[in-house]
């Protein structure tokens, strides 16, 4: 039987980060999210232990600020003791957050089954199993919070590299593991390198940090990996979070699963409420929804941001003063593992375009210039770049005929829904 190697890559700890964007928050739910964070790295150091890995790689910003406290000192520390205690040896890096320099080496020392890998320069460690070289970890860290644009952070970072500096007991490693805090070739400003580069470095498997969202550049042979921040900090990042587990074996791809860490998981759901009645049946639609999104969520708490859509006759209930913030209150008394930070109200009033078209008054004329603007797709889009230059927002990417259509909808029911408020008396 062929050799493994099994071992577990972390990154975007952010140890004492904010939760931002919330509102005011019960004690509870204050508390939970305090504590989100660091549970979420005992819950990496759990999976370590239970599964009996060889190592943890810890791929940069450890944590969030370079003046982290001693309590998040202390709480991070903890955990690499007791992987030590466990003999599990951990391979860290620094990133943008926490730069090596910044660090506060005054208040802890590495336990000796630690590595941090320089930030000055590549840097390699060997890892042994029953006195046998079994892996080369090779990488770096940053330095400073911002990296030179002049410099490549993988420069000089291979397996050759590595036997070279580690001497000849590394060319009998059958493995080889890079570590990196890189934007890769997705964020152009935060020590960007060439995945193919990557590729052709002779390492078996890159550990990369800073994209906070779990990727593979391949699912049936990921050789390089984000595993993703293990605790989302706001909307922004939602769903599953956690680090991979990643399997090598003589001849053969990468396996690499995933070990959910989050105690609390965001997600962003709309919710079609066209079929619901009254205010005790939209809230009992909604309810129904997030225990469906949570079931995919790998996560029993959630905070979620809820957008209600679709033409309903509570549209204009919606609106009047205090009621949305009334039901966002109710969902927040319904299940005590679930907080609505936010409901927002994205719903229509049913409009009846046929009674429109035949009254024949503004609003008929109204539909009928929608119509002849939809007629001719190229002249909504000219139409539309148009009003987007005159107000000078910036076109990310040119419009297509699909989003120029939803546009033009989206605006003539915006448009319909303002002349019909008032009902008869419009």
């Amino acid at each position: 039987m062929s050799e493994t190697l099994t071992f577990i890559h972390a990154a975007d700890l952010h140890i004492g980060a904010p939760f931002r964007g919330l509102r005011a928050l019960s004690d509870e739910w204050a508390r939970r999210l305090v504590d989100a964070i660091p549970g979420a790295w005992d819950r990496v150091v759990e999976a370590a232990v239970s599964r009996k890995v060889d190592f943890v790689v810890v791929s940069g910003d450890i944590f969030d600020s370079v003046r982290a406290s001693y309590r998040d000192y202390l709480r991070f520390f903890d955990g690499l003791n007791r992987l030590d205690a466990e003999g599990i040896p951990s391979y860290l890096c620094t990133g943008n957050h926490d730069p090596l320099s910044l660090w506060q080496q005054d208040f802890f020392a590495l336990p000796p089954s630690a590595t941090m890998l320089a930030a000055d320069r590549p840097d390699f460690a060997l890892y042994e199993r029953g006195g046998r070289p079994l892996a080369v970890i090779g990488g770096r860290g940053y330095p400073n919070k911002v990296w030179s644009p002049n410099e490549n952070i993988a420069e000089g970072i291979t397996r050759a590299a590595a036997i070279r500096a580690l001497g000849p007991r590394a060319a009998e490693a059958p493995f080889a593991v890079g570590v990196l805090h890189t934007g890769l070739t997705f964020d152009p400003v935060k020590a960007p390198t060439d995945p193919v580069a990557l590729l052709r470095a002779g390492f078996d498997y890159w550990a990369l940090g800073h994209i906070h969202k779990r990727w593979v550049n391949d699912e049936r042979a990921p050789r390089i990996a984000f595993s993703g921040c293990i605790q989302g900090r706001d909307v922004r990042e939602t769903g599953p979070r956690g680090v991979n587990l990643v399997t090598l074996a003589v001849d053969a791809p990468p396996k690499v699963s995933f070990i959910p860490t989050a105690s609390v998981v965001w997600e962003k759901v709309r919710i079609d409420v066209s079929d619901c009645t009254n205010i005790p049946a939209l809230v009992s639609k909604t309810m129904r929804e997030l225990f469906a999104v949570n079931g995919d969520a790998s996560c029993e708490m959630m905070v979620s941001r809820i957008i209600l859509t679709g033409a309903t006759s509570l549209h204009e209930v919606l609106g009047r003063p205090g009621v949305l913030e009334e039901v966002r209150a109710s969902l927040n008394d319904a299940y005590s593992e679930f907080y609505c930070d936010s409901l927002i109200d994205e719903t229509t009033a049913p409009i009846d375009e046929e009674a429109l078209r035949a009254e024949g008054l503004f609003p008929a004329v109204f539909l009928r210039t929608v119509d002849r603007l939809s007629e001719d797709v190229e002249e909504q889009i000219d139409y539309l770049q148009e009003e987007y230059l005159a107000r000078n927002v910036p076109l990310t990417a040119a419009l297509s005929e699909k989003k120029a259509r939803q546009l033009t909808d989206e605006a003539a029911r915006l448009v319909l829904d303002l002349l019909l408020q008032g009902g008869d008396d419009r």
